[in-house]
């Protein structure tokens, strides 16, 4: 198995390398202790990688503005000091979450999780292959609906009707192609964890929109981009400067 060290303390960094280079038939490729390394070294070498160890807070930033800037289509286990990203890092392809200071067992429970994702999906479903990397593509089972509140009423909203979702006042609404709107006492990002990624993308912190909703794209000032939607919008649908390449790249993949 081959794998990337993302981590900015290099004694850190050390240690975790000699932890997993213990164990038989894992090389760490390379370290990089940054944001911008990291791209970087991901855009160059990522198809000869098999996992990546990564530190949530790096010194140039949190390591999810990697995600932002390049696709990364590796499983990940993330190493911080902090638990409250436990959410976020499993919605960032993450398979593991370990708390520092770790140990080296804790490094061997990592390295058994992940030999049983591959071996379980190996012995599944694709008996010639020698890499994790195709576990997170296997078939996951989505949120279909919702249950939205009315006059003491519970009601289900399909997913599939739901055109895009969007935070306005602090209250999250869901919006159908009818342009009906129903709030829901969700956050965006209980959401977006329990709806496919494929038909959905989160084109900032205020906005999820559904694939079938868009109808085209327009370049806009600063870098970014605004999308029309068949249906009214109650402000407009940018995407952030730092997420167009990633989204555009989502939008070729339909």
């Amino acid at each position: 198995m081959k794998v990337l060290i993302v981590e900015d303390e290099q004694r850190t960094a050390i240690m975790l390398k000699e932890f997993i280079e213990w164990h038989q038939n894992y090389t760490v490729m390379s370290i990089c202790d940054s944001i911008e390394a990291t791209v970087s070294y991901l855009r160059q070498h990522q198809q000869d990688l098999d996992v990546i160890f990564m530190d949530i807070e790096l010194s140039d930033g949190q390591c999810f503005e990697i995600f932002d800037k390049i696709s990364v289509n590796l499983p990940v286990v993330f190493c911080t000091s902090y638990d409250q990203y436990t959410m976020k890092a499993f919605k960032n392809r993450g398979i593991d979450f370990i708390v520092k200071p770790f140990s080296a067992e804790d490094i061997k429970k990592t390295i058994i999780k992940i030999e049983g994702l591959k071996g379980s999906f190996v012995a599944q479903n694709n008996p010639n292959s020698n890499s994790i990397k195709d576990v997170l593509t296997e078939k996951q089972n989505y949120q279909t609906s919702f249950l939205i509140r009315y006059r003491e009423k519970m009601y289900p909203v399909l997913v599939a009707d739901i055109a895009f979702i969007h935070l306005e006042n602090e209250v999250v609404y869901l919006y159908n192609f009818k342009g009906e709107k129903h709030p829901i006492f969700k956050t965006l990002d209980e959401i977006e964890s329990v709806i496919s990624p494929h038909q959905f993308y989160r084109i900032s912190r205020q906005m999820i929109v559904n694939r079938q909703a868009i109808k085209d794209i327009e370049p806009y000032f600063n870098q970014r981009v605004v999308i029309h939607l068949t249906i009214s919008i109650p402000e407009q649908a940018l995407v952030s400067r730092m997420k167009v390449t990633s989204f555009l790249a989502w939008i070729e993949k339909a």
